[in-house]
Protein backbone atom coordinates (compact mmCIF):
# COMPACT_ATOMS: atom_id res chain seq x y z
CA UNK A 1 0.00 0.00 0.00
CA UNK A 2 1.47 3.24 -0.98
CA UNK A 3 1.33 6.20 1.76
CA UNK A 4 1.51 8.84 -1.19
CA UNK A 5 -1.79 10.43 -1.56
CA UNK A 6 -2.75 10.04 -5.14
CA UNK A 7 -4.83 11.08 -7.40
CA UNK A 8 -6.93 8.16 -7.20
CA UNK A 9 -7.38 6.99 -3.53
CA UNK A 10 -8.26 3.77 -4.43
CA UNK A 11 -5.76 2.69 -7.10
CA UNK A 12 -1.71 3.28 -7.38
CA UNK A 13 -0.86 3.66 -10.38
CA UNK A 14 1.72 1.69 -12.43
CA UNK A 15 5.77 2.99 -11.63
CA UNK A 16 7.94 4.81 -14.06
CA UNK A 17 11.28 3.75 -14.12
CA UNK A 18 12.93 5.74 -16.93
CA UNK A 19 11.70 7.60 -19.98
CA UNK A 20 13.59 8.64 -22.91
CA UNK A 21 12.36 10.56 -25.83
CA UNK A 22 8.37 9.93 -26.55
CA UNK A 23 8.50 6.75 -24.80
CA UNK A 24 8.17 6.17 -20.31
CA UNK A 25 9.17 2.65 -19.12
CA UNK A 26 7.20 1.31 -16.29
CA UNK A 27 8.42 -1.61 -13.43
CA UNK A 28 7.44 -4.29 -15.58
CA UNK A 29 9.10 -3.29 -18.69
CA UNK A 30 5.97 -2.20 -20.19
CA UNK A 31 6.68 1.11 -22.55
CA UNK A 32 4.01 3.73 -23.35
CA UNK A 33 4.15 6.23 -26.39
CA UNK A 34 3.74 9.84 -24.06
CA UNK A 35 1.33 11.17 -26.74
CA UNK A 36 -0.32 13.79 -23.94
CA UNK A 37 3.08 14.75 -22.94
CA UNK A 38 1.85 13.97 -19.45
CA UNK A 39 -0.44 17.08 -19.64
CA UNK A 40 1.10 18.76 -22.36
CA UNK A 41 4.06 19.00 -20.66
CA UNK A 42 6.94 17.22 -22.03
CA UNK A 43 7.55 19.43 -25.58
CA UNK A 44 11.00 17.95 -25.93
CA UNK A 45 10.24 14.81 -24.87
CA UNK A 46 12.43 12.86 -22.06
CA UNK A 47 15.88 12.42 -21.22
CA UNK A 48 17.06 15.21 -23.63
CA UNK A 49 21.31 15.66 -23.13
CA UNK A 50 21.38 19.31 -23.39
CA UNK A 51 18.55 20.04 -20.79
CA UNK A 52 20.17 17.36 -18.06
CA UNK A 53 23.67 18.57 -18.71
CA UNK A 54 22.75 22.18 -18.16
CA UNK A 55 20.89 20.68 -14.68
CA UNK A 56 23.25 19.48 -13.48
CA UNK A 57 25.88 22.42 -14.21
CA UNK A 58 23.72 24.49 -12.45
CA UNK A 59 23.42 21.58 -9.72
CA UNK A 60 26.88 21.70 -9.00
CA UNK A 61 27.29 25.24 -8.90
CA UNK A 62 24.27 26.75 -7.46
CA UNK A 63 21.40 24.42 -6.58
CA UNK A 64 19.22 27.28 -4.58
CA UNK A 65 19.31 30.74 -3.34
CA UNK A 66 16.33 32.49 -1.85
CA UNK A 67 15.76 35.61 -3.53
CA UNK A 68 15.45 37.48 -0.40
CA UNK A 69 19.30 37.78 -0.68
CA UNK A 70 20.29 36.96 -3.97
CA UNK A 71 19.62 36.95 -7.83
CA UNK A 72 21.46 34.38 -10.00
CA UNK A 73 22.67 34.76 -13.12
CA UNK A 74 21.00 31.40 -14.65
CA UNK A 75 17.34 33.61 -13.55
CA UNK A 76 18.87 36.61 -14.91
CA UNK A 77 19.69 34.90 -18.64
CA UNK A 78 15.89 32.97 -18.75
CA UNK A 79 14.03 36.17 -18.01
CA UNK A 80 16.62 38.53 -21.18
CA UNK A 81 15.34 35.36 -23.33
CA UNK A 82 11.92 35.65 -22.52
CA UNK A 83 11.90 38.99 -22.95
CA UNK A 84 14.10 38.83 -26.41
CA UNK A 85 11.28 36.26 -27.79
CA UNK A 86 7.85 37.79 -26.67
CA UNK A 87 5.61 40.00 -28.08
CA UNK A 88 5.51 43.79 -27.92
CA UNK A 89 6.39 45.11 -24.85
CA UNK A 90 6.62 41.83 -22.52
CA UNK A 91 10.01 42.42 -20.90
CA UNK A 92 9.54 41.58 -17.35
CA UNK A 93 9.11 37.50 -15.79
CA UNK A 94 8.30 36.59 -12.66
CA UNK A 95 9.40 32.76 -12.34
CA UNK A 96 7.10 30.35 -9.94
CA UNK A 97 7.10 26.78 -9.46
CA UNK A 98 4.05 25.87 -12.04
CA UNK A 99 0.71 27.29 -13.55
CA UNK A 100 -1.60 27.95 -10.62
CA UNK A 101 1.33 29.55 -8.76
CA UNK A 102 1.78 31.77 -12.62
CA UNK A 103 -2.29 32.31 -12.59
CA UNK A 104 -2.44 33.41 -8.69
CA UNK A 105 0.72 35.86 -9.05
CA UNK A 106 -1.12 37.47 -12.28
CA UNK A 107 -4.08 37.86 -10.25
CA UNK A 108 -2.03 39.31 -7.34
CA UNK A 109 0.03 41.44 -9.94
CA UNK A 110 -3.21 42.98 -11.94
CA UNK A 111 -4.97 43.96 -8.46
CA UNK A 112 -2.46 45.64 -7.07
CA UNK A 113 -1.48 47.56 -10.59
CA UNK A 114 -4.87 49.43 -9.82
CA UNK A 115 -3.78 50.27 -6.43
CA UNK A 116 -0.78 51.79 -7.23
CA UNK A 117 -2.56 53.96 -10.32
CA UNK A 118 -5.16 55.07 -7.63
CA UNK A 119 -7.98 52.89 -8.82
CA UNK A 120 -8.74 50.60 -6.29
CA UNK A 121 -12.39 50.05 -6.25
CA UNK A 122 -11.62 47.57 -9.37
CA UNK A 123 -11.79 44.19 -6.95
CA UNK A 124 -13.55 41.53 -9.41
CA UNK A 125 -12.45 39.71 -12.28
CA UNK A 126 -14.44 38.49 -15.33
CA UNK A 127 -13.84 35.03 -17.31
CA UNK A 128 -15.94 32.14 -18.94
CA UNK A 129 -17.47 29.45 -18.35
CA UNK A 130 -15.57 25.44 -19.44
CA UNK A 131 -11.99 27.39 -18.74
CA UNK A 132 -9.38 25.93 -16.71
CA UNK A 133 -6.92 28.46 -15.19
CA UNK A 134 -5.63 26.06 -11.83
CA UNK A 135 -5.94 24.69 -8.08
CA UNK A 136 -5.33 26.96 -6.36
CA UNK A 137 -8.27 29.41 -4.57
CA UNK A 138 -8.01 32.40 -6.59
CA UNK A 139 -7.07 30.47 -9.92
CA UNK A 140 -10.17 28.11 -8.92
CA UNK A 141 -12.29 31.15 -8.92
CA UNK A 142 -11.97 32.57 -12.70
CA UNK A 143 -11.88 28.94 -13.97
CA UNK A 144 -15.28 27.80 -15.24
CA UNK A 145 -14.93 24.24 -14.85
CA UNK A 146 -17.55 23.28 -12.86
CA UNK A 147 -16.39 19.52 -11.70
CA UNK A 148 -12.94 20.92 -10.47
CA UNK A 149 -15.04 24.08 -8.55
CA UNK A 150 -18.06 22.38 -7.14
CA UNK A 151 -17.27 21.29 -3.73
CA UNK A 152 -14.56 24.59 -2.81
CA UNK A 153 -17.05 27.13 -4.20
CA UNK A 154 -18.13 28.87 -0.56
CA UNK A 155 -14.33 29.26 -0.71
CA UNK A 156 -14.16 31.05 -4.16
CA UNK A 157 -14.39 34.83 -4.60
CA UNK A 158 -17.24 36.17 -7.12
CA UNK A 159 -16.32 36.48 -10.66
CA UNK A 160 -18.30 37.62 -13.12
CA UNK A 161 -18.74 34.71 -15.96
CA UNK A 162 -19.59 35.02 -19.47
CA UNK A 163 -19.88 32.34 -22.36
CA UNK A 164 -16.54 30.50 -23.45
CA UNK A 165 -15.35 30.64 -27.30
CA UNK A 166 -17.14 27.45 -28.67
CA UNK A 167 -17.85 27.44 -31.97
CA UNK A 168 -18.69 24.21 -32.42
CA UNK A 169 -20.85 23.99 -29.03
CA UNK A 170 -22.13 27.31 -29.07
CA UNK A 171 -22.53 28.76 -32.36
CA UNK A 172 -25.79 28.94 -34.10
CA UNK A 173 -26.66 26.95 -36.91
CA UNK A 174 -28.16 30.34 -38.19
CA UNK A 175 -24.96 32.18 -37.62
CA UNK A 176 -22.01 32.86 -39.35
CA UNK A 177 -18.89 32.31 -37.87
CA UNK A 178 -18.46 36.02 -37.60
CA UNK A 179 -22.24 36.79 -36.35
CA UNK A 180 -21.20 34.21 -33.74
CA UNK A 181 -17.64 36.27 -32.63
CA UNK A 182 -19.42 39.64 -32.36
CA UNK A 183 -22.31 37.63 -30.21
CA UNK A 184 -20.04 36.56 -27.80
CA UNK A 185 -18.23 40.00 -27.59
CA UNK A 186 -21.10 42.00 -27.47
CA UNK A 187 -21.96 39.53 -24.47
CA UNK A 188 -18.73 40.54 -22.86
CA UNK A 189 -19.22 44.27 -22.98
CA UNK A 190 -22.71 43.83 -21.93
CA UNK A 191 -21.50 41.72 -18.74
CA UNK A 192 -18.90 44.46 -18.41
CA UNK A 193 -21.02 47.30 -18.17
CA UNK A 194 -23.58 45.35 -15.68
CA UNK A 195 -20.69 44.82 -13.51
CA UNK A 196 -19.69 48.11 -13.57
CA UNK A 197 -16.29 48.76 -15.79
CA UNK A 198 -14.94 50.53 -12.95
CA UNK A 199 -14.93 47.84 -10.74
CA UNK A 200 -13.53 45.55 -13.21
CA UNK A 201 -9.51 44.45 -13.09
CA UNK A 202 -9.01 42.08 -16.13
CA UNK A 203 -10.43 39.67 -18.10
CA UNK A 204 -8.94 36.25 -17.93
CA UNK A 205 -9.14 33.72 -20.60
CA UNK A 206 -6.88 30.92 -22.12
CA UNK A 207 -5.82 31.60 -25.75
CA UNK A 208 -6.76 27.61 -27.04
CA UNK A 209 -8.44 25.68 -24.43
CA UNK A 210 -7.23 22.93 -23.06
CA UNK A 211 -8.15 20.08 -20.69
CA UNK A 212 -12.15 21.60 -19.76
CA UNK A 213 -13.30 21.55 -23.33
CA UNK A 214 -10.56 19.96 -25.63
CA UNK A 215 -7.85 22.26 -27.43
CA UNK A 216 -10.46 24.83 -28.70
CA UNK A 217 -9.46 27.33 -30.57
CA UNK A 218 -10.78 31.08 -30.33
CA UNK A 219 -12.79 32.42 -33.67
CA UNK A 220 -10.75 34.20 -36.07
CA UNK A 221 -11.30 38.16 -34.74
CA UNK A 222 -12.52 37.22 -31.03
CA UNK A 223 -9.72 38.06 -28.80
CA UNK A 224 -8.73 41.18 -31.38
CA UNK A 225 -12.37 41.97 -30.19
CA UNK A 226 -11.52 41.40 -26.62
CA UNK A 227 -8.51 43.54 -26.73
CA UNK A 228 -10.24 46.04 -28.00
CA UNK A 229 -13.09 45.96 -25.28
CA UNK A 230 -10.56 45.92 -22.64
CA UNK A 231 -8.84 48.78 -23.83
CA UNK A 232 -12.72 50.69 -24.04
CA UNK A 233 -12.64 50.48 -20.42
CA UNK A 234 -9.45 50.22 -18.85
CA UNK A 235 -8.92 46.25 -17.70
CA UNK A 236 -5.89 44.15 -18.53
CA UNK A 237 -6.17 41.33 -20.90
CA UNK A 238 -4.85 38.51 -18.98
CA UNK A 239 -3.98 35.50 -21.17
CA UNK A 240 -3.48 31.93 -19.58
CA UNK A 241 -1.15 30.40 -21.98
CA UNK A 242 0.23 27.58 -18.80
CA UNK A 243 -0.93 24.84 -21.65
CA UNK A 244 -0.97 26.24 -24.89
CA UNK A 245 2.25 28.35 -24.65
CA UNK A 246 5.55 27.74 -25.35
CA UNK A 247 5.83 26.41 -28.83
CA UNK A 248 2.73 23.79 -28.35
CA UNK A 249 0.34 25.63 -31.19
CA UNK A 250 3.06 26.17 -33.85
CA UNK A 251 4.54 29.68 -32.06
CA UNK A 252 5.52 30.68 -29.00
CA UNK A 253 2.88 32.15 -27.77
CA UNK A 254 -0.98 31.41 -29.14
CA UNK A 255 -1.96 34.45 -29.22
CA UNK A 256 0.83 35.59 -31.93
CA UNK A 257 -1.64 33.69 -34.16
CA UNK A 258 -4.74 36.23 -33.14
CA UNK A 259 -2.79 39.21 -34.20
CA UNK A 260 -2.87 40.45 -29.64
CA UNK A 261 -0.60 41.32 -27.04
CA UNK A 262 -2.06 40.95 -23.36
CA UNK A 263 -1.36 42.79 -20.53
CA UNK A 264 -0.59 39.64 -18.64
CA UNK A 265 0.57 36.53 -19.94
CA UNK A 266 1.04 32.87 -17.60
CA UNK A 267 2.87 30.29 -18.75
CA UNK A 268 4.18 27.00 -17.50
CA UNK A 269 4.19 23.41 -18.80
CA UNK A 270 6.44 24.14 -22.27
CA UNK A 271 8.48 26.35 -20.19
CA UNK A 272 10.71 23.76 -18.64
CA UNK A 273 9.38 20.66 -20.25
CA UNK A 274 8.56 18.84 -17.07
CA UNK A 275 12.49 18.93 -16.36
CA UNK A 276 12.27 21.34 -13.34
CA UNK A 277 8.47 23.00 -12.29
CA UNK A 278 8.77 26.13 -13.19
CA UNK A 279 6.28 28.37 -14.29
CA UNK A 280 6.08 32.38 -15.15
CA UNK A 281 4.40 35.47 -15.54
CA UNK A 282 5.17 37.87 -18.30
CA UNK A 283 4.45 41.43 -18.23
CA UNK A 284 5.06 44.89 -19.50
CA UNK A 285 5.73 48.46 -18.56
CA UNK A 286 2.47 49.80 -18.53
CA UNK A 287 1.66 46.67 -15.67
CA UNK A 288 5.21 47.52 -13.86
CA UNK A 289 5.95 51.08 -13.59
CA UNK A 290 3.31 52.13 -11.08
CA UNK A 291 4.65 49.30 -8.96
CA UNK A 292 8.42 50.36 -9.28
CA UNK A 293 7.08 54.15 -8.95
CA UNK A 294 4.77 53.83 -6.40
CA UNK A 295 5.34 51.32 -2.99
CA UNK A 296 8.68 49.77 -5.11
CA UNK A 297 7.89 46.74 -5.02
CA UNK A 298 5.36 43.61 -5.69
CA UNK A 299 3.49 42.57 -2.14
CA UNK A 300 3.99 38.52 -3.73
CA UNK A 301 6.43 35.81 -2.97
CA UNK A 302 7.29 32.13 -2.53
CA UNK A 303 10.06 30.53 -1.28
CA UNK A 304 10.94 28.82 -4.43
CA UNK A 305 10.57 31.71 -7.03
CA UNK A 306 13.21 32.39 -9.21
CA UNK A 307 14.58 28.78 -7.96
CA UNK A 308 18.30 28.82 -10.26
CA UNK A 309 17.30 25.01 -10.97
CA UNK A 310 14.54 25.23 -12.31
CA UNK A 311 15.55 28.26 -14.47
CA UNK A 312 18.36 26.53 -16.12
CA UNK A 313 15.88 24.02 -17.10
CA UNK A 314 13.43 26.12 -18.52
CA UNK A 315 16.76 28.19 -20.46
CA UNK A 316 17.87 25.20 -21.95
CA UNK A 317 14.51 23.78 -23.03
CA UNK A 318 13.88 27.39 -24.43
CA UNK A 319 17.49 27.70 -26.06
CA UNK A 320 16.56 23.90 -27.53
CA UNK A 321 13.45 25.07 -29.43
CA UNK A 322 15.03 27.67 -31.04
CA UNK A 323 18.25 26.15 -32.27
CA UNK A 324 16.64 23.25 -33.01
CA UNK A 325 13.79 25.12 -35.18
CA UNK A 326 11.13 23.17 -33.32
CA UNK A 327 8.23 25.74 -33.85
CA UNK A 328 8.38 25.33 -37.52
CA UNK A 329 8.60 21.47 -36.40
CA UNK A 330 5.36 21.37 -34.33
CA UNK A 331 3.39 23.84 -37.21
CA UNK A 332 4.41 20.84 -40.14
CA UNK A 333 3.94 17.55 -37.63
CA UNK A 334 0.69 19.50 -36.29
CA UNK A 335 -0.76 19.29 -39.98
CA UNK A 336 0.33 15.85 -40.27
CA UNK A 337 -1.51 15.01 -37.06
CA UNK A 338 -4.63 16.48 -38.02
CA UNK A 339 -4.60 15.23 -41.25
CA UNK A 340 -4.33 11.71 -39.72
CA UNK A 341 -6.89 11.83 -37.09
CA UNK A 342 -9.24 13.18 -39.80
CA UNK A 343 -8.49 10.38 -41.97
CA UNK A 344 -8.15 8.12 -38.67
CA UNK A 345 -10.81 8.78 -36.83
CA UNK A 346 -13.35 11.39 -38.82
CA UNK A 347 -15.38 8.99 -40.61
CA UNK A 348 -15.95 7.02 -37.14
CA UNK A 349 -19.91 7.11 -35.67
CA UNK A 350 -18.82 8.91 -32.49
CA UNK A 351 -16.92 11.33 -33.35
CA UNK A 352 -18.50 14.65 -33.49
CA UNK A 353 -15.42 16.98 -33.53
CA UNK A 354 -11.23 16.98 -34.47
CA UNK A 355 -9.97 20.49 -33.57
CA UNK A 356 -6.66 22.41 -32.02
CA UNK A 357 -3.66 24.19 -33.09
CA UNK A 358 0.13 22.61 -33.85
CA UNK A 359 0.28 19.39 -31.85
CA UNK A 360 -2.34 20.50 -29.80
CA UNK A 361 -5.29 18.77 -30.63
CA UNK A 362 -8.92 17.76 -29.02
CA UNK A 363 -11.03 14.97 -29.90
CA UNK A 364 -14.66 15.62 -29.02
CA UNK A 365 -16.70 12.38 -28.85
CA UNK A 366 -20.79 12.40 -29.10
CA UNK A 367 -23.80 9.61 -28.61
CA UNK A 368 -25.43 11.41 -31.78
CA UNK A 369 -23.07 13.15 -34.87
CA UNK A 370 -26.35 15.35 -35.88
CA UNK A 371 -27.50 16.57 -32.73
CA UNK A 372 -24.27 16.60 -31.11
CA UNK A 373 -25.59 14.68 -28.42
CA UNK A 374 -23.42 13.56 -26.06
CA UNK A 375 -23.17 10.07 -23.70
CA UNK A 376 -24.47 9.79 -20.39
CA UNK A 377 -21.98 10.96 -17.87
CA UNK A 378 -22.64 7.90 -15.98
CA UNK A 379 -20.75 5.42 -18.77
CA UNK A 380 -17.50 7.09 -18.09
CA UNK A 381 -16.31 6.62 -21.62
CA UNK A 382 -12.97 9.16 -21.01
CA UNK A 383 -12.18 6.84 -18.39
CA UNK A 384 -12.37 3.80 -20.41
CA UNK A 385 -10.55 4.97 -23.34
CA UNK A 386 -8.04 6.06 -20.92
CA UNK A 387 -7.98 2.91 -19.85
CA UNK A 388 -7.75 1.52 -23.32
CA UNK A 389 -5.19 3.23 -24.62
CA UNK A 390 -2.81 2.56 -21.66
CA UNK A 391 -3.52 -1.08 -22.60
CA UNK A 392 -2.33 -0.89 -25.99
CA UNK A 393 1.13 1.10 -24.59
CA UNK A 394 -0.47 4.83 -25.50
CA UNK A 395 -0.92 8.04 -22.95
CA UNK A 396 -3.74 10.62 -24.16
CA UNK A 397 -5.78 12.50 -21.78
CA UNK A 398 -9.13 12.01 -21.79
CA UNK A 399 -12.00 14.13 -19.74
CA UNK A 400 -15.43 14.41 -18.97
CA UNK A 401 -17.46 17.63 -18.91
CA UNK A 402 -16.58 19.05 -22.29
CA UNK A 403 -19.54 20.81 -22.41
CA UNK A 404 -20.95 21.88 -18.98
CA UNK A 405 -18.63 20.16 -16.88
CA UNK A 406 -21.38 17.42 -16.38
CA UNK A 407 -21.89 16.26 -19.94
CA UNK A 408 -19.73 15.39 -23.25
CA UNK A 409 -16.21 13.52 -23.69
CA UNK A 410 -12.84 14.52 -25.18
CA UNK A 411 -9.48 13.19 -25.98
CA UNK A 412 -6.69 15.74 -25.18
CA UNK A 413 -3.59 15.24 -27.49
CA UNK A 414 -0.17 17.09 -26.59
CA UNK A 415 2.86 14.75 -27.97
CA UNK A 416 6.38 16.17 -27.41
CA UNK A 417 7.60 18.57 -30.18
CA UNK A 418 9.98 15.28 -31.42
CA UNK A 419 7.30 13.14 -32.04
CA UNK A 420 7.91 11.46 -35.61
CA UNK A 421 5.39 10.35 -38.27
CA UNK A 422 5.66 7.59 -37.62
CA UNK A 423 4.89 7.31 -34.08
CA UNK A 424 2.06 10.33 -34.89
CA UNK A 425 0.83 6.71 -37.23
CA UNK A 426 0.94 4.43 -33.78
CA UNK A 427 -1.14 7.19 -32.21
CA UNK A 428 -3.64 7.63 -34.77
CA UNK A 429 -3.99 4.14 -35.28
CA UNK A 430 -4.36 3.31 -31.81
CA UNK A 431 -6.07 5.99 -30.62
CA UNK A 432 -8.94 4.77 -33.63
CA UNK A 433 -8.96 1.51 -32.16
CA UNK A 434 -9.93 2.39 -28.90
CA UNK A 435 -12.61 4.95 -29.31
CA UNK A 436 -14.73 2.92 -32.36
CA UNK A 437 -13.97 -0.05 -29.81
CA UNK A 438 -14.71 2.13 -26.25
CA UNK A 439 -18.36 4.10 -27.69
CA UNK A 440 -19.84 1.03 -29.51
CA UNK A 441 -19.54 -0.80 -26.14
CA UNK A 442 -21.10 2.72 -25.10
CA UNK A 443 -23.28 2.83 -27.32
CA UNK A 444 -24.94 -0.39 -26.61
CA UNK A 445 -22.98 -2.34 -29.88
CA UNK A 446 -24.42 -0.04 -32.40
CA UNK A 447 -22.39 -0.40 -35.27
Amino acid sequence: MSHIIHRSLRATPPVAVSAQGVWITDASGKRYLDASGGAAVSCLGHGHPDVLAAIHRQVDTLAYAHTGFFTSETAELLADTLAASAPGELNYSYFVSGGSEAVETALKLARQYFVEIGEPQRTTFIARSQSYHGNTLGALAVGGNEWRRRQFAPLLMDVVRVSECNEYRGRRGDESQQDYTQRLLQELEQAIVAAGPETIIGFVAETVVGATSGATPPTPGYLKGVRKICDKYGILYIADEVMCGMGRTGTLYAFEQDGVVPDIVTIAKGLGGGYQPVGAVLTSEKVLAPLRDGSGLFQHGHTYICHPTAAAAALAVQQVIARDNLLAQVSARGEYLRTMLNETLGGLEFVGDIRGRGLFMGVELVRDRASKQPFDPALKLNAAIKRGCLARGLMVYPMGGTIDGQHGDHVLLAPPFIITPEQIDIVAQTLRDVVREETEKAAGGRR
